[in-house]
C-alpha cells in the first residue's frame, strides 16, 4: 500500500515525536552512567553529556570498598526477596478467600478493606503503632506492614474468580481440601498475575528509602536506597565516609577526584541495574498480567 504525501508527512512527524520522547526518557539515565564513570572534580566543571571526559573507576571503587554500602545492598536484597514472597503469599491467600461467594459477610469485609485504601491514620499514628508492636529498629518493619496490599488483593481476586469452576470441583472430588486446591491448582495457574504483581512489589521494596528513614536508626539495617539519599544530602563525600578508615579519606582528599555527586551516580547505577535486569525475564507475563482486573467480573 503506497502512502500519499500527507500520510508520509504525518508518519514522519510521529516518528520524530517518538524519537524525541525516547531521547528525553533515556538521556537522563545515560547521563547518570556517564557521570558515574567520570572524575568527580571534572564533572563539577560541567559539560559532561554523552561520554566521560575523564574516565575513572574510582567512583565504583569507593562504592564497593565501603562496608556500609555493601551491607546496605545485603539488607535491600534480603528485604526485597523476603518481602516480595511473603506479600505475594499472604495477599494471594486473602484474595482466594475473598473470591468465594459462600464466604459469610464477604461484602462487608470487602468494604472494610476498600476503606483502608482511601483513608489512613497518618505518619504519627503509624509510628506509634509500629513502636507499640516493637518493630522499631528491626528487620520486621520492612516486611509486616507491607504484607497485605488491598489493590493487589483485588487483582488476585479478579484472577481467581476467572478460573474455571470445574477445576476446583474436580480437585474436591479427588479429595483436595481448600489448602490443597490453593497450592496444587490455583497457584500453579496464577503465573501471569504472580509475575506481574511480584515485580511491582519487588520494585517497591527495592526502591523504598522512607521506611528506614522513619523507623531505623541501626546502621546495620539501613538499605542502600537510604544510603544513597544520605550521599545526595552530604555536602562532601568525606561527610558521608566519615566512619571509613583515615587512609581512604586522606587518599580521596589528596586525589580530589571524587565528589558526592559522582558517588551518588555510581551508587544509583549499582542499585538500579539489578532490578532492571528482572524485566526481560518477566516481560512475557506483562501483556496478560496487566490486563487482569480490566474486565468486568
Amino acid at each position: 500500500m503506497r502512502l500519499g504525501l500527507s500520510d508520509r508527512v504525518l508518519m514522519t512527524f510521529i516518528y520524530v515525536l517518538l524519537a524525541l520522547l525516547a531521547f528525553s526518557t533515556l538521556y537522563p539515565f545515560w547521563n547518570a552512567i556517564v557521570i558515574s564513570f567520570n572524575v568527580g572534580a571534572d564533572t563539577a566543571k560541567g559539560g559532561v553529556t554523552f561520554w566521560p571526559r575523564a574516565f575513572t573507576w574510582e567512583n565504583y571503587n569507593i562504592v564497593f570498598s565501603d562496608d556500609r554500602l555493601l551491607n546496605g545492598f545485603v539488607v535491600t536484597i534480603a528485604r526485597t526477596i523476603i518481602g516480595t514472597l511473603t506479600a505475594l503469599f499472604m495477599t494471594a491467600l486473602l484474595a482466594y478467600g475473598m473470591s468465594k461467594s459462600e464466604l459469610i459477610g464477604r461484602k462487608y469485609i470487602m468494604i472494610f478493606f476498600i476503606i483502608t485504601m482511601y483513608f489512613g491514620g497518618g505518619l504519627i499514628p503509624s509510628f506509634l503503632l509500629i513502636r507499640s508492636l516493637g518493630m522499631i529498629d528491626t528487620f520486621l518493619v520492612y516486611i509486616i506492614p507491607g504484607m497485605i496490599s488491598v489493590w493487589n488483593m483485588i487483582i488476585f481476586r479478579t484472577f481467581f474468580r476467572g478460573l474455571p469452576a470445574g477445576l476446583e470441583e474436580s480437585a474436591k472430588i479427588d479429595g483436595c481440601g481448600n489448602w490443597g486446591t490453593f497450592f496444587r491448582i490455583v497457584l500453579p495457574l496464577s503465573g501471569p498475575v504472580l509475575a506481574t504483581l511480584g515485580l511491582f512489589t519487588a520494585v517497591a521494596h527495592w526502591n523504598d528509602w522512607f521506611v528506614a528513614t522513619i523507623y531505623i536508626s541501626n546502621e546495620k539495617l539501613i538499605p542502600v536506597q537510604t544510603m544513597l539519599r544520605q550521599i545526595i544530602n552530604a555536602s562532601t563525600v568525606t561527610d558521608f565516609l566519615s566512619s571509613a578508615d583515615s587512609g581512604a579519606i586522606a587518599r580521596i582528599e589528596k586525589m580530589q577526584k571524587v565528589t558526592s555527586k559522582s558517588i551518588s551516580m555510581a551508587t544509583m547505577m549499582v542499585a538500579t541495574l539489578p532490578i532492571i535486569m528482572l524485566y526481560p525475564f518477566l516481560q512475557r507475563y506483562f501483556v496478560k498480567g496487566v490486563m487482569i482486573g480490566s474486565l468486568k467480573e
